[in-house]
Protein backbone atom coordinates (compact mmCIF):
# COMPACT_ATOMS: atom_id res chain seq x y z
CA UNK A 1 0.00 0.00 0.00
CA UNK A 2 1.30 3.43 -0.97
CA UNK A 3 2.38 5.81 1.79
CA UNK A 4 -0.16 8.70 1.98
CA UNK A 5 2.82 11.08 1.98
CA UNK A 6 3.42 10.28 -1.69
CA UNK A 7 0.08 11.68 -2.79
CA UNK A 8 0.48 14.70 -0.54
CA UNK A 9 3.94 15.44 -1.92
CA UNK A 10 2.78 15.50 -5.52
CA UNK A 11 -0.40 17.40 -4.71
CA UNK A 12 1.67 20.11 -3.04
CA UNK A 13 4.30 20.23 -5.78
CA UNK A 14 1.86 20.32 -8.68
CA UNK A 15 -0.31 22.94 -7.00
CA UNK A 16 2.80 25.08 -6.61
CA UNK A 17 3.66 24.63 -10.30
CA UNK A 18 0.13 25.69 -11.20
CA UNK A 19 0.31 28.68 -8.87
CA UNK A 20 3.54 29.87 -10.52
CA UNK A 21 2.03 29.48 -13.99
CA UNK A 22 -1.14 31.40 -13.12
CA UNK A 23 0.37 33.98 -10.75
CA UNK A 24 -1.06 37.43 -11.39
CA UNK A 25 2.20 39.33 -10.85
CA UNK A 26 5.47 39.03 -12.80
CA UNK A 27 7.40 35.96 -11.67
CA UNK A 28 11.11 36.25 -12.45
CA UNK A 29 13.22 33.09 -12.39
CA UNK A 30 17.02 33.43 -12.44
CA UNK A 31 18.67 30.22 -13.62
CA UNK A 32 22.40 30.28 -12.89
CA UNK A 33 23.32 26.62 -12.68
CA UNK A 34 21.82 23.16 -12.97
CA UNK A 35 18.02 23.13 -13.29
CA UNK A 36 16.32 19.76 -13.59
CA UNK A 37 13.07 18.14 -12.56
CA UNK A 38 11.55 19.99 -9.61
CA UNK A 39 13.75 23.04 -10.19
CA UNK A 40 12.33 23.31 -13.70
CA UNK A 41 8.84 23.41 -12.22
CA UNK A 42 9.82 26.39 -10.07
CA UNK A 43 11.28 28.37 -12.98
CA UNK A 44 9.98 27.48 -16.43
CA UNK A 45 6.39 28.52 -15.67
CA UNK A 46 7.38 32.05 -14.63
CA UNK A 47 6.53 35.03 -16.77
CA UNK A 48 10.24 35.86 -17.12
CA UNK A 49 12.93 33.15 -17.25
CA UNK A 50 16.47 34.49 -17.19
CA UNK A 51 19.38 32.12 -17.90
CA UNK A 52 23.14 32.56 -17.68
CA UNK A 53 26.12 30.86 -19.29
CA UNK A 54 26.27 28.55 -16.24
CA UNK A 55 22.79 27.14 -16.88
CA UNK A 56 22.29 23.43 -17.57
CA UNK A 57 18.69 22.30 -18.16
CA UNK A 58 17.37 18.74 -18.41
CA UNK A 59 14.29 16.64 -17.80
CA UNK A 60 16.01 13.26 -17.15
CA UNK A 61 13.04 11.35 -15.72
CA UNK A 62 12.83 8.56 -18.32
CA UNK A 63 16.21 7.43 -17.00
CA UNK A 64 14.77 6.73 -13.55
CA UNK A 65 11.52 5.10 -14.61
CA UNK A 66 9.43 8.26 -14.26
CA UNK A 67 8.16 10.85 -16.77
CA UNK A 68 8.84 14.58 -17.31
CA UNK A 69 6.38 16.03 -14.82
CA UNK A 70 6.07 19.45 -13.10
CA UNK A 71 4.18 20.62 -16.18
CA UNK A 72 6.34 18.92 -18.80
CA UNK A 73 3.15 17.87 -20.56
CA UNK A 74 2.56 21.55 -21.25
CA UNK A 75 5.93 23.22 -21.82
CA UNK A 76 7.69 20.39 -23.67
CA UNK A 77 4.80 19.82 -26.04
CA UNK A 78 4.87 23.53 -26.91
CA UNK A 79 8.55 23.71 -27.83
CA UNK A 80 9.08 24.25 -31.58
CA UNK A 81 8.88 21.19 -33.80
CA UNK A 82 10.15 17.99 -32.22
CA UNK A 83 12.44 19.69 -29.69
CA UNK A 84 10.25 19.06 -26.66
CA UNK A 85 9.73 15.41 -27.51
CA UNK A 86 13.49 15.02 -27.98
CA UNK A 87 14.22 16.63 -24.61
CA UNK A 88 11.52 14.68 -22.79
CA UNK A 89 12.49 11.28 -24.14
CA UNK A 90 16.28 11.55 -24.09
CA UNK A 91 16.78 13.74 -21.01
CA UNK A 92 19.40 15.68 -22.97
CA UNK A 93 21.19 18.52 -21.18
CA UNK A 94 21.07 21.91 -22.84
CA UNK A 95 22.51 25.32 -22.05
CA UNK A 96 21.28 28.89 -22.22
CA UNK A 97 21.28 29.31 -26.01
CA UNK A 98 19.25 26.16 -26.49
CA UNK A 99 16.81 27.12 -23.72
CA UNK A 100 16.08 30.33 -25.59
CA UNK A 101 15.85 28.41 -28.87
CA UNK A 102 13.31 26.01 -27.34
CA UNK A 103 11.26 28.79 -25.77
CA UNK A 104 12.08 27.64 -22.24
CA UNK A 105 13.83 30.92 -21.37
CA UNK A 106 13.01 34.52 -22.19
CA UNK A 107 16.35 36.31 -21.64
CA UNK A 108 20.06 35.65 -21.42
CA UNK A 109 22.04 37.63 -18.84
CA UNK A 110 25.67 36.87 -17.94
CA UNK A 111 26.10 35.30 -14.50
CA UNK A 112 28.09 38.26 -13.15
CA UNK A 113 25.25 40.60 -14.11
CA UNK A 114 22.37 38.69 -12.53
CA UNK A 115 22.87 40.47 -9.22
CA UNK A 116 22.09 43.80 -10.92
CA UNK A 117 18.56 42.72 -11.82
CA UNK A 118 17.19 43.26 -8.31
CA UNK A 119 18.68 46.76 -8.16
CA UNK A 120 17.26 47.58 -11.55
CA UNK A 121 13.81 46.47 -10.46
CA UNK A 122 14.02 48.64 -7.35
CA UNK A 123 14.65 51.70 -9.52
CA UNK A 124 11.80 51.03 -11.94
CA UNK A 125 8.56 53.03 -11.96
CA UNK A 126 5.83 50.48 -11.35
CA UNK A 127 2.92 51.92 -13.29
CA UNK A 128 0.66 50.31 -15.83
CA UNK A 129 1.76 46.96 -17.22
CA UNK A 130 4.04 45.47 -14.58
CA UNK A 131 5.02 42.61 -16.86
CA UNK A 132 6.06 45.14 -19.48
CA UNK A 133 8.20 46.97 -16.92
CA UNK A 134 10.12 43.78 -16.15
CA UNK A 135 10.44 42.91 -19.83
CA UNK A 136 11.84 46.36 -20.65
CA UNK A 137 14.51 46.06 -17.95
CA UNK A 138 15.53 42.54 -18.96
CA UNK A 139 15.60 43.52 -22.63
CA UNK A 140 18.14 46.24 -21.80
CA UNK A 141 20.29 43.86 -19.77
CA UNK A 142 20.08 40.86 -22.10
CA UNK A 143 23.10 39.64 -24.01
CA UNK A 144 23.78 37.10 -26.73
CA UNK A 145 24.39 33.50 -25.59
CA UNK A 146 25.68 32.47 -29.00
CA UNK A 147 24.33 29.98 -31.50
CA UNK A 148 22.12 27.19 -30.14
CA UNK A 149 23.79 23.78 -30.68
CA UNK A 150 20.41 22.11 -31.19
CA UNK A 151 19.84 24.18 -34.32
CA UNK A 152 22.41 22.04 -36.11
CA UNK A 153 20.29 18.94 -35.50
CA UNK A 154 16.88 20.59 -35.81
CA UNK A 155 15.84 19.06 -39.11
CA UNK A 156 16.76 15.57 -37.93
CA UNK A 157 15.03 16.11 -34.59
CA UNK A 158 11.85 17.23 -36.32
CA UNK A 159 11.94 14.25 -38.68
CA UNK A 160 12.73 11.59 -36.13
CA UNK A 161 10.77 12.75 -33.09
CA UNK A 162 7.56 13.24 -35.04
CA UNK A 163 7.12 9.46 -34.92
CA UNK A 164 3.88 8.20 -33.41
CA UNK A 165 5.60 5.40 -31.47
CA UNK A 166 8.98 4.94 -29.82
CA UNK A 167 9.71 2.18 -32.28
CA UNK A 168 9.08 4.59 -35.15
CA UNK A 169 11.32 7.22 -33.55
CA UNK A 170 14.14 4.68 -33.29
CA UNK A 171 13.57 3.53 -36.87
CA UNK A 172 13.76 7.09 -38.17
CA UNK A 173 16.94 7.71 -36.19
CA UNK A 174 18.52 4.59 -37.69
CA UNK A 175 17.80 5.89 -41.19
CA UNK A 176 19.76 9.09 -40.45
CA UNK A 177 23.07 7.19 -40.27
CA UNK A 178 24.90 9.99 -38.44
CA UNK A 179 26.98 9.99 -35.28
CA UNK A 180 24.38 12.16 -33.54
CA UNK A 181 21.56 9.76 -34.46
CA UNK A 182 23.58 6.74 -33.32
CA UNK A 183 24.33 8.44 -30.00
CA UNK A 184 20.66 9.32 -29.57
CA UNK A 185 19.62 5.71 -30.21
CA UNK A 186 22.11 4.56 -27.58
CA UNK A 187 20.69 7.04 -25.08
CA UNK A 188 17.11 5.93 -25.68
CA UNK A 189 18.01 2.27 -25.38
CA UNK A 190 19.18 2.88 -21.80
CA UNK A 191 15.88 4.42 -20.69
CA UNK A 192 12.93 2.62 -19.14
CA UNK A 193 10.87 1.20 -22.03
CA UNK A 194 7.68 1.86 -20.09
CA UNK A 195 8.68 5.45 -19.31
CA UNK A 196 9.51 6.11 -22.96
CA UNK A 197 6.10 4.94 -24.14
CA UNK A 198 4.23 6.71 -21.34
CA UNK A 199 6.15 9.94 -21.96
CA UNK A 200 5.50 9.96 -25.69
CA UNK A 201 1.78 9.54 -25.07
CA UNK A 202 1.93 12.22 -22.37
CA UNK A 203 3.49 14.77 -24.72
CA UNK A 204 1.11 14.01 -27.56
CA UNK A 205 -1.88 14.42 -25.23
CA UNK A 206 -0.36 17.50 -23.60
CA UNK A 207 -0.07 19.29 -26.91
CA UNK A 208 -3.83 19.04 -27.37
CA UNK A 209 -4.84 20.29 -23.92
CA UNK A 210 -6.42 23.72 -23.76
CA UNK A 211 -5.31 24.76 -20.28
CA UNK A 212 -2.44 24.16 -17.90
CA UNK A 213 -4.65 22.85 -15.11
CA UNK A 214 -5.67 19.90 -17.29
CA UNK A 215 -2.00 19.06 -17.81
CA UNK A 216 -1.31 19.06 -14.07
CA UNK A 217 -4.34 16.89 -13.35
CA UNK A 218 -3.17 14.41 -15.96
CA UNK A 219 0.33 14.34 -14.49
CA UNK A 220 -1.04 13.77 -11.00
CA UNK A 221 -2.83 10.67 -12.24
CA UNK A 222 0.34 9.58 -14.00
CA UNK A 223 2.48 10.09 -10.89
CA UNK A 224 0.21 7.99 -8.70
CA UNK A 225 0.20 5.17 -11.24
CA UNK A 226 3.97 5.38 -11.78
CA UNK A 227 4.69 5.18 -8.06
CA UNK A 228 2.71 1.97 -7.88
CA UNK A 229 5.07 0.31 -10.40
CA UNK A 230 8.56 -1.14 -10.02
CA UNK A 231 10.58 0.83 -12.61
CA UNK A 232 10.68 4.09 -10.67
CA UNK A 233 12.17 2.45 -7.57
CA UNK A 234 14.64 0.48 -9.67
CA UNK A 235 15.65 3.61 -11.56
CA UNK A 236 16.27 5.56 -8.36
CA UNK A 237 18.21 2.62 -6.92
CA UNK A 238 20.52 2.46 -9.94
CA UNK A 239 21.03 6.21 -10.29
CA UNK A 240 20.97 7.52 -6.71
CA UNK A 241 21.36 4.76 -4.12
CA UNK A 242 23.70 2.08 -5.49
CA UNK A 243 24.86 4.30 -8.36
CA UNK A 244 25.68 1.31 -10.53
CA UNK A 245 23.87 2.94 -13.50
CA UNK A 246 22.55 -0.49 -14.43
CA UNK A 247 18.78 -0.50 -13.89
CA UNK A 248 16.93 -3.73 -14.60
CA UNK A 249 13.76 -2.50 -16.26
CA UNK A 250 10.59 -4.60 -16.28
CA UNK A 251 9.56 -5.01 -19.00
CA UNK A 252 13.04 -4.68 -20.47
CA UNK A 253 11.90 -4.55 -24.10
CA UNK A 254 9.71 -1.98 -25.86
CA UNK A 255 7.78 -4.78 -27.55
CA UNK A 256 6.62 -6.03 -24.15
CA UNK A 257 5.05 -2.69 -23.15
CA UNK A 258 1.49 -2.89 -24.44
CA UNK A 259 -0.77 -0.01 -25.41
CA UNK A 260 -3.15 -1.16 -22.69
CA UNK A 261 -0.42 -0.93 -20.06
CA UNK A 262 0.44 2.61 -21.19
CA UNK A 263 -3.21 3.68 -21.18
CA UNK A 264 -3.56 2.72 -17.52
CA UNK A 265 -1.21 5.52 -16.51
CA UNK A 266 -3.78 8.07 -17.69
CA UNK A 267 -6.83 6.55 -16.03
CA UNK A 268 -8.33 7.94 -12.81
CA UNK A 269 -6.44 6.82 -9.71
CA UNK A 270 -7.99 5.41 -6.56
CA UNK A 271 -8.06 8.86 -4.98
CA UNK A 272 -9.67 12.10 -6.21
CA UNK A 273 -8.10 14.11 -9.01
CA UNK A 274 -5.90 17.09 -8.24
CA UNK A 275 -7.84 20.19 -7.19
CA UNK A 276 -6.41 23.47 -8.44
CA UNK A 277 -7.21 27.13 -7.94
CA UNK A 278 -5.63 29.68 -10.23
CA UNK A 279 -4.45 33.20 -9.66
CA UNK A 280 -5.69 35.45 -12.43
CA UNK A 281 -3.90 37.34 -15.14
CA UNK A 282 -0.37 35.90 -15.34
CA UNK A 283 1.63 38.00 -17.76
CA UNK A 284 3.81 35.10 -18.85
CA UNK A 285 3.76 32.88 -21.89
Amino acid sequence: QRDPYVGEFYRTEYRLNHRVKTYRKPYIALVDGIVMGGGVGLSVHGSHRVVSERCQFAMPETGIGFFPDVGGSWFLSRCPGGLGTYLGLTGARIGAADMLYCGLATHYVASDDLAHIAGGLERMTWKGDHGGVVTALLDRMAGDPGAPPLAGHREAIDRCFAGDTIEEVLSRLAIEKTAWADQTIAVLERKSPTSLKVTLRQLRLGGRLSDFAAAMRMEYRMALHTLAERDFYEGVRAAVIDKDQAPQWRPSMLADVSDEAVARYFEPASEPDLELRADSGNTGA
